[in-house]
C-alpha cells in the first residue's frame, strides 16, 4: 500500500468530515464465510459528509478478500480496490460506506495480531491499529484529523475475554456490543479477546483494570499497577484540571507485542515478555513500568483527548508523554531516581540518534508522508523532546506551563492541534517568547556543546569563568547548573551549585564564579536540566576517570553519560572506559546507572582492540561476580552485576556448575531467566550444542522459554546453527519476536571465521527482503542481522554498496544508521 502524503491528507479533510463508524468484527467464524483459523470478517459502516457533493476520494482497507461494498445503498466494483485504496466517487452532501471483508491475523504485530501460547494453547488476538495499520482489521479514512465515534460489536467463543476502548455487555453467548467512543483518530481503535485473566476495580468512579494471558498472569504485579494507575490518575486530575475523559481504562499485558505499549484509550496494551519477567527484578525493572505506565495515561490528554493533526507534530504525543511519564514517576509514584533513570536509558538514546546522520528537528517542518513519520519514532521525538520540555518548564515556570496547557485542552478538546496552537498559548499564559524558543529547541537538529573554560590565577582563584557553546546550527538558550566539586579525604564534595543561563550565544560569561577557588572537578549541567553534551575540562576528566566516588546518583550519572560520549567520540579508548567502569561503578551509583553503564562497558569491549579485549574481558569477570555475591542478599546490584557477568565471561565450566545447581552467591539462585541466560552464554562459547538448549526448553514450556531457545541456537558456533538460523530469519515464516530472538543471537564476538560470509548474504538478501516484508519486519531484521560485531572498514562499504542501490525508506534509514554506527565502531576503535 503506499504511504499516505500529507498532500493527500490536506485534501481528503478539506473533503470529508467523519461522524461515526460502526465496526463488526467476526473474530468466531459466525459468518457464513468460509475462514482459516487465521481470519476473520469484519464490516464497517462509515457514515461522513463530504463539503463538494459530487467529489471523488479513496477509503483505506487492506483485507485478504473484499466481499462487497456499498456507498449510499449502491454496490461498488470490489475489483477497483488498488493497493489498499477503494475508489470512492459521486460523493453527496451525506455519505453511508458499508465494506465487508475477510482480513487475515498477523504474526508480526500489525493490524490484528494472533497468538497461541506453547504453554497452554490458550488463543489471543489484539490489535495494533498504529501508524497505519487500522485498515488491516477495517475500513477507514486513516489519517489522525479525521476523527469519529467508533462503536464495536464482537463475536467471539463465549469463553473468551472480550475488550474494547469503551465498556462492553454480552448481548447473547459469543456477541459483544460496546458503547460508543468519543471522537478518535483509527490509529487509537483497539480491542483485545481471548484466553486474558485479570482483575478489575474502581477508582474515583473510573474502572481501572489489568490483564494479562493465562500462563503469565502469575508474574502479573497487580497491586502494583493499581496503585501505579491511581496515583497517576489523580496526579494528572490535579495537574490538567480536566478528568480522564474516556471512561474505563485497562491495561493488558499482550504476547509479541513490538513496542514497549500502546496508548489506546481506555484499552493501554503492554510488551508482555519485557514487562513481566519471570525471574528476579531490580528497582530499574519497576521504574520501567511505572514510568511506562504513566508515559501512556499522560497521552490520554496528549495524542487522545487533543490529537496531532499531521505526523509533523508527533512531539505533541510523544514528548509530551515522555516528560510527564517520569515527571509523575518521581513526584507521584515514588521513585526518587526518575530523572537519573531518565538521563541514563532515555537521553543516551536521545543523544545517539542525534548524532546521527539520519537525525531531524523535535518538531520538523514538514514530514511528507506516513513512511517518513514513522521513521520519527526515535530517540529524539521521545527523549531529546522530553528534555527540551523539561527546559521550557523551567523557564516559564510552572504556573505558566501548565496554566497554558489547561487552556489548549479547553479549546481543543477531541479535536486537533498543532505546535502553533500550543505556543500560541504558551506565549498568551506566560507573556514570554517562546515563539523563538521554539524555533531554537524545536526546529532545529544536532545536539550542543557546552564546556567550562577558565582561567586561573597564582593564588588558585579562577580570574576568569565561561561557558562556551558549540551547536550544529543555530545555537540555544540553556538554564542549567554548574557544579563545583573539591576532592576532600579522597572523595568528591560539592562545595557549590550555581543556577546559570546560558545564552543563545557562543560565549556565556559566568561572573558570580570569577575569584571562586579552582574546584578539583567542574559538572556542566549539575542536576541535568538541559539538553546537551557536556564533555567535562582536562583536569575535571582526570579527576573522574580516577575516582568519582563522594558524588551523588545523578551527578555520577552525569558523569558516566559523558564519559560515554567522549568514547563515541573517540576521545577516549573503550578499553580504558570498561576499565573505568570495572574499578568505580559501585553501591554508590543508582541500581538504573548500574545496568545502563554496564550495557555500554559490553558495547566498548566490542569496540575495543581484540587484544584490550581480552585484558579487560578478563577483569570483568572476577570483580563483577564478587559483587554480585558480596552485596546484600536484597541489593538489586547483585543481580545486575551477575547479568553482566553472564554476558561475558568465558568459564563455561563456572557456567556448567551453575546449571548443575550451584548458587550464584549467597540468597542468589538462577531463577528462569537467569538460567536461561547461562545456557545462552555457554552455546555461544560452543560448550554445549543444541542438545541442551532442547533439554531445557523440555523444562521450560512457555512462550519465553521458545524465544531464549531460538537466540541460542542461533548463538552456537556451528556452520549448521548458522545456516538454520540464518534460513528461519530470511524466510518469513517467523513472528516478529521471533525473528527479533535469532538476531539477537546470530552475530556473536569470537565467531568472525564462521560468520564471515554472512556479511555478503546480509548485502545480497536484506534488499530483496525489505522489498517483501512490512516495515516492522525490515526494521528488525536490517539493524539485528547487520554485521555490526564485525568493526572493519568493511563493514561500513558494506553499508555503502547498499546505500548506492534501491532501498525503501525503512530499509534506507535502517542502513543508514546501522553505517553511522559502524562508523562510531571505527573511530571508538582507532582511539583504543
Amino acid at each position: 500500500m503506499p504511504a499516505l502524503t500529507r498532500q493527500e491528507a490536506v485534501e481528503r479533510r478539506a473533503l470529508l468530515d467523519v461522524t461515526q463508524v460502526d465496526v463488526d468484527l467476526d473474530l468466531w467464524g459466525a459468518d457464513a464465510v468460509e475462514l482459516t483459523d487465521v481470519e476473520c470478517t469484519s464490516t464497517t459502516t462509515i457514515r461522513f459528509t463530504c463539503t463538494r457533493p459530487g467529489a471523488s476520494t479513496f477509503v483505506d482497507v487492506k483485507p485478504v478478500r473484499l466481499l462487497e461494498v456499498t456507498l449510499g445503498g449502491e454496490p461498488l466494483d470490489v475489483s477497483a480496490l488498488d493497493d489498499g485504496r477503494l475508489p470512492l466517487t459521486g460523493l453527496q452532501a451525506s455519505n453511508e460506506l458499508v465494506v465487508r471483508a475477510v482480513f487475515a491475523c498477523s504474526h508480526t504485530g500489525e493490524g490484528l495480531h494472533r497468538f497461541v501460547d506453547p504453554q497452554d494453547d490458550g488463543v489471543y488476538l489484539y490489535t495494533q491499529a498504529f501508524l497505519d495499520d487500522a485498515p488491516r482489521f477495517l475500513a477507514c479514512f486513516d489519517q489522525p484529523d479525521l476523527k469519529a465515534e467508533w462503536q464495536l460489536s464482537i463475536t467471539a467463543p463465549p469463553h473468551w475475554v472480550v475488550l474494547a476502548n469503551t465498556r462492553g455487555r454480552s448481548t447473547a453467548p459469543g456477541r459483544w456490543v460496546f458503547d460508543r467512543t468519543k471522537p478518535l483518530p483509527p490509529y487509537l481503535v483497539a480491542l483485545a479477546a481471548g484466553d486474558y485473566e485479570g482483575v478489575r476495580e474502581q477508582h474515583d468512579g473510573i474502572d481501572v483494570g489489568v490483564w494479562a494471558r493465562r500462563s503469565m498472569v502469575g508474574f502479573l504485579p497487580t497491586e502494583r499497577m493499581l496503585e501505579t494507575t491511581r496515583r497517576g490518575l489523580d496526579w494528572f486530575h490535579g495537574l490538567f484540571g480536566v478528568r480522564y475523559p474516556f471512561g474505563k481504562y485497562d491495561q493488558v499485558m499482550v504476547p509479541e507485542f513490538n513496542a514497549g505499549a500502546m496508548e489506546n484509550p481506555g484499552l493501554v496494551t503492554f510488551r508482555d515478555e519485557h514487562y513481566l519477567p519471570r525471574g528476579a527484578v531490580t528497582e530499574e525493572d519497576r521504574l520501567e513500568l511505572a514510568s511506562t505506565q504513566l508515559h501512556e495515561m499522560a497521552h490520554m490528554w496528549f495524542g487522545d483527548l487533543v490529537t496531532m493533526r499531521w505526523w509533523d507534530d508527533l512531539w505533541l504525543n510523544e514528548s509530551f508523554a515522555e516528560y510527564l511519564g517520569y515527571r509523575a514517576a518521581a513526584e507521584a509514584d515514588g521513585f526518587d531516581t526518575a530523572w537519573t533513570t531518565f538521563l541514563v536509558r532515555r537521553k543516551v538514546w536521545g543523544y545517539h540518534a542525534d548524532r546521527l546522520s539520519t537525525t531531524h528537528p523535535v518538531a520538523p517542518e514538514a514530514v511528507d508522508d506516513t513512511a517518513a513519520a514513522l521513521q520519527n519514532f526515535d530517540g529524539i521525538s521521545y527523549a531529546k523532546g522530553a528534555s527540551a520540555l523539561r527546559q521550557l518548564a523551567e523557564w516559564l515556570g510552572d504556573e505558566a506551563f501548565f496554566g497554558a496547557v489547561r487552556e489548549h485542552f479547553r479549546r481543543h478538546a477531541y479535536g486537533n492541534a498543532t505546535l502553533a496552537d500550543l505556543v500560541a498559548e504558551l506565549t498568551r499564559t506566560s507573556g514570554r517568547d517562546v515563539g523563538t524558543w521554539a524555533d531554537q529547541w524545536l526546529r532545529t537538529s544536532g545536539t550542543s556543546t557546552l564546556t567550562a573554560r577558565t582561567e586561573t590565577g597564582d593564588d588558585g582563584r579562577w580570574t576568569a569563568f565561561s561557558v562556551h557553546q558549540q551547536s550544529p546550527g543555530r545555537d540555544r538558550p540553556h538554564r542549567l547548573g554548574i557544579g563545583l566539586h573539591d576532592r576532600v579525604d579522597g572523595r568528591l564534595v560539592r562545595r557549590a551549585l550555581l543556577a546559570v543561563e546560558v545564552d543563545a550565544a557562543a560565549v556565556t560569561p559566568v561572573p558570580a564564579l570569577v575569584g571562586e577557588p579552582a574546584a578539583d572537578v567542574v559538572l556542566v549541567n549539575d542536576g541535568d536540566l538541559t539538553f546537551a553534551a557536556t564533555p567535562p575540562d582536562p583536569m575535571s576528566r582526570a579527576a573522574l576517570l580516577d575516582d568519582p566516588t563522594g558524588l551523588d546518583p545523578l551527578a555520577r550519572a552525569l558523569v558516566w553519560t559523558s564519559l560515554w560520549e567522549l568514547v563515541q567520540d573517540g576521545d577516549l579508548a573503550p578499553s580504558a572506559y570498561a576499565d573505568t567502569v570495572v574499578r568505580r561503578l559501585g553501591d554508590a551509583d543508582a541500581d538504573a546507572t548500574l545496568g545502563s553503564v554496564l550495557r555500554h562497558a559490553l558495547q566498548a569491549l566490542v569496540w575495543a582492540q581484540p587484544a584490550n579485549r581480552a585484558y579487560v574481558a578478563g577483569r570483568p569477570a572476577a570483580p563483577a561476580l564478587a559483587a554480585a555475591r558480596d552485596v546484600g542478599a536484597d541489593h538489586d546490584g547483585r543481580l545486575t552485576w551477575a547479568r553482566a557477568w553472564l554476558q561475558v565471561t568465558e568459564d563455561a565450566q563456572a557456567l556448567q556448575r551453575l546449571l548443575d545447581g550451584e548458587p550464584l552467591g549467597d540468597g542468589l539462585h538462577l531463577d528462569v531467566e537467569l538460567r536461561w541466560r547461562v545456557v545462552r552464554r555457554v552455546a555461544a562459547l560452543g560448550a554445549a550444542d543444541v542438545a541442551l538448549v532442547a533439554a531445557e526448553l523440555r523444562r521450560d514450556r512457555s512462550s519465553g522459554a521458545a524465544l531464549h531457545a531460538r537466540a541460542a541456537r542461533a548463538a552456537v558456533p556451528s556452520a549448521v546453527a548458522k545456516a538454520s538460523a540464518w534460513a528461519d530469519a530470511v524466510g518469513g515464516r517467523l513472528s516478529n519476536h521471533e525473528l527479533e530472538a535469532t538476531g539477537r543471537g546470530f552475530w556473536q564476538l569470537g565467531q568472525d571465521d564462521l560468520l564471515a560470509s554472512y556479511a555478503g548474504r546480509y548485502e545480497t538478501e536484506y534488499p530483496p527482503l525489505a522489498g517483501r516484508s512490512s516495515a516492522q519486519v525490515t526494521d528488525t531484521f536490517g539493524r539485528l542481522l547487520f554485521p555490526a560485531q564485525r568493526v572493519e572498514p568493511g563493514t561500513v562499504d558494506l553499508a555503502e554498496r547498499l546505500l548506492a542501490g534501491d532501498l525503501g525508506t525503512t530499509a534506507r534509514r535502517v542502513v543508514t544508521e546501522c553505517r553511522d554506527d559502524a562508523t562510531v565502531a571505527l573511530r571508538a576503535r582507532a582511539a583504543d
